[in-house]
């Protein structure tokens, strides 16, 4: 099992630890979708904030950075609580592989890690490192989303990525930044429904930061959306498969769920 979620952690706001009680029940890995520890992402909030919540779970966590992390220059309390399990402090992008899938996180801080357009040295790495992986399914997640109906919006910056990713195939990408949960159907690169070939993308800044209310209709594709439930992520990973449940805090019920082949 996977489990994510962004837009996590604020001291003295308790839906962080509501949050972090459900993964305390969950055996897996946990992916964070950036902006871990609020406001400002310094060594104190992480070690006051994220620690005694999603902190709990740092020896299974292979996190991503948001814009928030990076409020503190180069975002230097991220890379000193996460040590080596957020990759090179000079890139912020990094790969694994979990169980049949691989596993892509990227920085979608695009300055400090050395650019996020074509031919960039992430958009390269990215490209080689998909060339090199033998599996069969691959996911990936960074912060902010291509696509998102939320008060921030898609931004069409990760273009690049989402078309490498299109390129081998890829399934499924997870992105925060919009503090709310919304499942877009498979899509192309510049948005085209494709159930063949398309990405799937799940935006889940559900974390417990704060929650953000959807002010306009929805984007094309957007198939489920909710603004107010916080909770997690989970994604059962099948060898040629996955399913995915949204799971809400105690107290709160909304759900989404369902299943799809790999490519």
């Amino acid at each position: 099992m996977l489990f994510a979620a962004g837009d996590i952690s604020t001291c003295g706001n308790d839906f962080d630890e509501a949050t972090a009680s459900l993964l305390d029940d969950l055996p897996g890995f946990v992916a964070t979708l950036g902006d871990n520890a609020y406001s400002s992402g310094s060594d104190a909030e992480f070690a006051n904030c994220y620690g005694p919540t999603w902190g709990r779970h740092k020896d299974r966590t292979r996190p991503a950075a948001g814009n928030h992390d990076y409020h503190t220059p180069g975002a230097a309390g991220y890379f000193n609580y996460f040590g080596s399990a957020a990759g090179d402090p000079y890139r912020g992008y990094y790969s694994y592989d979990y169980g049949a899938w691989h596993i892509v996180v990227l920085n979608s801080n695009c300055a400090p890690a050395g650019g996020c357009d074509v031919g960039s040295s992430q958009e390269q790495w990215l490209r080689a490192d998909l060339a090199a992986s033998p599996a069969f399914c691959t996911l990936a997640y960074w912060h902010h989303p291509l696509f998102s109906s939320g008060e921030h919006g898609g931004n069409p910056t990760f273009v690049p990525f989402w078309q490498a990713l299109y390129d081998y195939g890829a399934e499924v990408v997870l992105v925060g930044h919009d503090h709310d949960y919304e499942r877009f159907a498979p899509q192309t690169a510049d948005g085209a429904i494709d159930p063949r070939r398309g990405i799937r993308e799940f935006v889940v800044g559900t974390g417990g930061g704060s929650h953000y209310l959807f002010a306009r209709p929805p984007e094309p594709n957007s198939e489920v959306r909710n603004d107010h439930t916080f909770g997690v992520l989970q994604l059962a990973l099948h060898t040629a498969s996955y399913d995915w449940e949204f799971i809400p805090i105690e107290g709160q019920t909304f759900t989404d769920a369902g299943s799809a082949p790999c490519h």
